[in-house]
């Protein structure tokens, strides 16, 4: 016997679909810049494509940047961080966003 779904399912935002995926890191929204996982889909180690239970710190990074404003060097979402007028290498980000990225997805 097959179960038939009729008619659509209730419309959900994005925000909150993501939340209601058990176990996922909220990170796994976006795509891996580290290895080019797609969204929702699990980091790689890129030379032999195994998959990883955890996220890449760049991807973590990505998204506290694409959603948080960062508290430190106050820039908006999307801005990069910076110190003294300089971005912070490799793409990274300071610790507070990571924190407000946390607090307003809750």
């Amino acid at each position: 016997m097959t179960t038939h779904r009729y008619g659509q399912t209730a419309p959900m935002p994005d925000s909150i679909r993501h939340f209601m995926r058990a176990g996922q890191h909220p990170a796994r929204a976006i795509p891996c810049p580290h290895c080019g996982a797609g969204a929702h889909k699990p980091c790689q180690i890129p030379s032999r494509g195994l998959a990883l239970a955890q996220v890449h710190q760049q991807r973590m990074a990505a998204r506290a940047q694409m959603v948080a404003c960062c508290p430190t060097c106050q820039v908006t979402p999307t801005v990069p961080c910076h110190t003294n007028g300089r971005e912070l290498a490799n793409e990274s980000v300071h610790a507070a966003r990571y924190t407000e990225a946390d607090r307003s997805a809750a």
